[in-house]
């Protein structure tokens, strides 16, 4: 068991002293997947079935996102996420190879997967990102399904926020707990490195429940909330997207990684600067991001306690890990 669900700390930055993960080596047949949250075991899974097979880490990625956003019942994610504040389910999310080719999709509704259509987009358009009705064109176009996607579960659980809402324009200010963290987290992030070297990366969200309509955060957002370079790895990120969005943060920590820093230390840096810009917003926000380098070695950070990791390869088929961060409201 032990083997199993080994937790670790992915850093713990304490009054004068850090503290940074043992790194993990790469798996012998090279191939290696990680994702963000406790759901990331199930999503690492369907992505590992490409990668055993011999397959690209773009087809890994997309596999393990089209899990989350179908065979996943989660209201951060897919077809069972909670609405925005008008009961509108909207769906976002990005897909990037270690070559720069990327595409994404924001505002998308009625369609399942839209991590396939970003890839869609990306492969059949001279385009990176499409928008709110036009993606949807696009993806029917394209031969994907419209289908109504808001679950009775979601709407119910709308109609009783709507009892006692007073929406004003801070993030999450109608939930319990901080914003951004495991009871909100928002995103499931993958990265993946193939028996080649090569990386790809895929972000898939509904959003924050009960967000403004029209409210889109990193997680379609190249360089915000997803980053891949075969040349260095790539970066994913959860939490308050916006806090990614000013920071263009994913590609922040793949740049540290190029300047010599490990996926940790990265991803520790890249925590630091957000604070240091919006040290009040830092008390209550959750941010975390997880790194994967081109040697397959993983990292990851938060700002606050809560955020957990799952890494699949040839040794581990469940690994989950507990990032222990603390960059606390003391230190701020």
């Amino acid at each position: 068991m032990t083997d199993r669900r080994q937790f670790l700390q992915a850093g713990v930055l304490a009054a004068g002293a850090l503290a940074l993960p043992r790194a993990g080596a790469r798996a012998a047949s090279g191939a290696r997947v990680v994702s963000t949250w406790d759901f990331g075991v199930g999503a690492n899974q369907a992505a590992w079935k490409v990668l055993a097979g011999g397959g690209s880490a773009l087809d890994a990625v997309e596999a393990g996102a089209r899990w989350a956003e179908s065979e996943l019942c989660n209201p951060t994610v897919g077809r069972c996420g909670n609405p925005d504040r008008d009961g509108v389910l909207s769906l976002d999310a990005s897909i990037m190879d270690g070559d720069g080719r990327c595409g994404s999709v924001a505002a998308l509704t009625d369609i399942l997967h839209p991590v396939s259509v970003a890839r869609k987009v990306m492969e059949n358009t001279p385009h990176v990102m499409l928008v709110g009705e036009g993606a949807q064109q696009f993806a029917v176009a394209q031969g994907f399904e419209r289908q109504k996607l808001l679950t009775p579960a979601a709407e119910k659980a709308w109609r009783d926020w709507l009892r006692t809402a007073q929406y004003t324009p801070e993030i999450n200010v109608e939930r319990r707990g901080r914003p951004g963290d495991s009871s909100n987290h928002d995103t499931l992030g993958m990265l993946a490195i193939d028996a080649n070297g090569r990386l790809a990366g895929a972000c898939t969200t509904s959003g924050m429940a009960w967000k403004l309509h029209g409210r889109v955060g990193d997680s379609p957002i190249i360089g915000a909330g997803l980053y891949v370079d075969n040349e260095v790895g790539g970066a994913t990120a959860s939490g308050v997207g916006e806090e990614m969005m000013r920071n263009a943060a994913s590609f922040l920590v793949v740049e540290l990684m190029r300047q010599g820093r490990s996926p940790a230390e990265a991803c520790r840096e890249a925590i630091a600067r957000l604070v240091r810009k919006r040290p009040e917003a830092s008390k209550t926000l959750q941010v975390c991001f997880l790194a994967l380098d081109k040697q397959g070695q993983v990292g990851a950070y938060a700002l606050h306690r809560g955020f957990v990791y799952a890494v699949c390869d040839t040794d581990r088929q469940d690994d989950l890990r507990d990032s222990a961060s603390v960059y606390t409201s003391e230190q701020t």
